[in-house]
């Protein structure tokens, strides 16, 4: 009896480490595909043909919420040829960190779409492509058209296993609706 007592107490002491040794710890395990914080973009437009470049600026340091984000106005001339590059900060920390490359380095996950509304105002081309011969859009080439006013939303998708070269999967880590005026 006293042997079958002490075999009971082994074998619940036993059970016990067991189970603790395999408690949930509690901490939550950050995904490797987390969308990155940018807290600026800059769009530098330089004419074809010109030495003429101009750059326009979103901003937003805090991020979400809090202050609303500072955009410029972009202004292009009508029927004309632009080389594009696309720069992206997060602004939060100090120095900025510049986000660009870590894209460009991901760009199997990433890719940036820019969509004028009306369309008629400014097609974009992106001239860089990934490992898998798919647009990335960190460069490219816009083309205006004819005079009038619209917004330019320039987005990152962040498209992890899904990159297809369509905007359609992933999320945003980007998404900006620049005022857009082409005169």
């Amino acid at each position: 009896m006293k042997i079958n007592r002490k075999l009971t107490w082994v074998m619940l002491l036993g059970m016990t480490a067991l189970f603790t040794q395999c408690k949930d710890s509690g901490e939550d395990v950050a995904p490797d595909d987390e969308n990155e914080l940018i807290t600026t973009v800059i769009l530098k437009f330089t004419e074809q043909g010109t030495t003429n470049v101009t750059t326009f600026k979103s901003s937003d340091p805090d991020g979400e919420g809090g202050n609303p984000p500072v955009i410029d106005n972009i202004t292009l001339k009508p029927a004309t040829t632009y080389s594009v590059e696309t720069q992206i900060l997060d602004e939060s920390k100090s120095p900025a960190v510049d986000i660009t490359k870590e894209v460009a380095e991901e760009a199997v996950d990433h890719l940036f779409v820019y969509t004028t509304s009306p369309a008629a105002l400014l097609a974009y081309t992106a001239s860089d492509k990934d490992a898998n011969n798919l647009p990335i859009g960190i460069k490219g080439q816009a083309v205006t058209g004819a005079a009038g006013t619209g917004t330019l939303k320039v987005q990152l998708r962040h498209q992890v296993g899904t990159k297809n070269g369509s905007a359609t999967p992933g999320s945003d880590d980007v998404n900006v609706d620049f005022p857009l005026k082409v005169q």
